[in-house]
Parts: structure tokens; C-alpha cells; sequence
């Protein structure tokens, strides 16, 4: 079933640019992006609607990482006035739970929506900085070589590993979901910087 969206793809990403500036910060709501959507369409989903999750999950970072407790304290108000509904917006707020970000931090994700967002955004983390130590880049990278720095604690430290296993509760194993991932990111690896 398709959920209508409020703007089309193009004015979204008008809209992130809006407010991000930062090149690094922009890549990664693209790879969010194609991951979220290849995720969604494995699982049944609406994929325009879970890219459209991927692509604006940080539309207020540009403006508040400054002062990271802010981040998701702008969003309701830009997403709404960009016309999205309360679900979308609390949707993607459910990314930042468990963080110290608009009093979040005691809040837990319980539902495959928000699994899918979560684990999605996050994973690209870890395939962006795997694929840049890598000459070829994402090139012919696999699922079974990324399990191994998964599982490296110091490699892309900043990448939340739990967060990345929450894939399981989407009824994915962590392997399958970094096949689906790295496909993803594959398929958009002109506009990520990784070719």
C-alpha cells in the first residue's frame, strides 16, 4: 500500500540542503536513504515512504549539532510545516531514542517501522567508512568481510553496534541485512562519493 507523501523527492532533498550544508552530513542521508527504502521493499513496506524516513531522519542536524542535546527538537516543526502528519514525524523522531537528544534517552523503539529506520541509517556508518579503507571501494565488498569489522570494537567506533542489531528484530540476521544494505549503497555509489 502506498502512503502519500506530502513533497516529492526533489523537494525533500531541497529541504535537507535547506538546513545541511555539510557534504559528509548530506551523503549520509542519501545512503539513509537507499538503504531505508531497500529495507522497506524487503519487508513489505512502502519504500518512497521509508527513503522519504531515510532521506530527512537528521533534517535539523545542520542547525543543532552545536549543541547536540537540541537535534530533534527542530524537526516537528520543519517537517510539519513542510506538510508531513504527527506519524511520520514521531516516526522518524523514534531514531533518536535512547539518546541524549529532546529527552529521548528513556525512550525504546518497539515497532518494525522504527527498526527499520533505526538499523538503516545507522548501518550506513559502517559501510561508508569500511568502503573508503577499501582501493575499490564498495566494489565486490560482501557481507562477510563487514561482519568482521562489526565486530572490530574500534573500527568506526562511532557507528552504534546495537542499534545495527536491531535488524534482528525485523527478522533479518545481521549478515542478510548487510547484503541488503551494501546493494543499497551500491546502487547510489556515484552520488556517495564512493567510486
Amino acid at each position: 500500500m502506498q502512503i502519500s507523501l506530502p513533497i516529492t523527492h526533489e523537494q525533500a532533498l531541497e529541504l535537507v540542503k535547506k538546513y545541511n550544508s555539510d557534504e559528509r552530513d548530506l551523503i549520509h542521508y542519501l545512503e539513509s536513504e537507499a538503504v531505508c527504502k531497500a529495507l522497506a521493499e524487503k519487508l513489505g513496506e512502502d519504500k518512497e515512504y521509508f527513503g522519504m524516513l531515510g532521506l530527512l531522519h537528521d533534517i535539523d542536524w545542520g542547525i543543532t549539532k552545536d549543541n547536540v542535546q537540541t537535534h530533534l527538537t527542530k524537526a516537528p516543526n520543519i517537517l510539519k510545516e513542510a506538510g508531513f502528519d504527527e506519524e511520520f514525524i514521531e516516526l522518524l523522531i523514534s531514531h533518536g531514542y535512547g539518546f541524549d537528544c529532546a529527552n529521548l534517552q528513556d525512550k525504546k523503539r518497539t515497532e518494525k517501522k522504527q527498526f527499520i529506520l533505526a538499523a538503516g541509517e545507522t548501518v550506513t556508518g559502517l559501510i561508508h567508512a569500511y568502503a573508503l579503507m577499501r582501493p575499490e571501494k564498495l566494489e565486490g565488498m560482501k557481507a562477510n568481510s563487514l561482519m568482521k569489522k562489526f565486530k572490530d570494537k574500534n573500527f568506526a567506533s562511532g557507528v552504534e553496534r546495537e542499534i545495527i542489531l536491531e535488524c534482528e528484530k525485523l527478522k533479518l540476521s545481521l549478515e542478510e541485512f548487510f547484503e541488503i544494505a551494501i546493494r543499497a549503497i551500491q546502487s547510489i555509489k556515484e552520488k556517495a562519493g564512493l567510486v
